[in-house]
């Protein structure tokens, strides 16, 4: 069975269209209308190998923080519809990934109750026209909407780009490794029995 899902979101801020196959080969259409932002979408879909189709409109005229937590809003929501029962998957998944200065540790529960745990600071207060402030805006609406267990850490860096980047892509690794499918794995992974 193909593991897609395809999530609309509208409100008077956002009007949002995820479209996730976690099958996929890493293709992606990300516009976002924040540059920065569809870079960091295009390298999760890529380095996951997923195909992401996301298109949003905000009020970037107030600011991007809409644009983003609302993105990570219906991302979540389709992970979750695109894993289904959870049947055969491996639940969790880990990365440390390093980029240049940066060094991010990722790791996931596909556990069905949502938690989310972040450790990193930006001396920078942009990159581009995104602001640093909505990378734990958008991991925490991931984590919750996705309803899995989520923990973030910089271990080390000093640019905002590299370490933004780096932890994008450590969620990428990890969340592809947490759902892959594992032949020994032939109900859920859970002495309760669901997930």
């Amino acid at each position: 069975m193909a593991r897609t899902a395809s999530i609309d979101r509208k409100t008077k801020e956002t009007e949002i269209s995820v479209t996730l196959n976690l099958d996929g080969r890493g293709s992606s259409e990300i516009s976002t209308g924040i540059g920065f932002f569809d870079h960091m979408l295009e390298g999760f879909a890529r380095h996951g190998f997923f195909d992401l189709k996301c298109l949003a409109a905000g009020d970037l005229q107030v600011d991007g923080h809409h644009t983003v937590e609302d993105t990570g809003i219906v991302l979540g929501n389709a992970v979750r519809e695109a894993l289904g029962d959870k049947k055969g998957i491996r639940r969790y998944g880990s990365f440390v990934l390093p980029m240049d200065d940066a060094l991010a540790l990722c790791a996931v529960d596909l556990c069905g109750r949502p938690y989310f745990s972040y450790d990193c600071s930006f001396d920078a207060p942009m990159v581009g026209n995104f602001d640093t402030e909505l990378v734990r805006e958008f991991f925490y609406a991931v984590s919750y909407s996705g309803a899995m267990n989520l923990h973030l850490k910089m271990l080390s860096g000093h640019n905002a780009h590299h370490m933004i980047e780096a932890m994008f892509k450590a969620f990428a690794k990890a969340l592809d490794m947490a759902a892959t499918e594992d032949p020994r794995v032939t109900d859920v992974l859970s002495t309760k029995g669901s997930l």
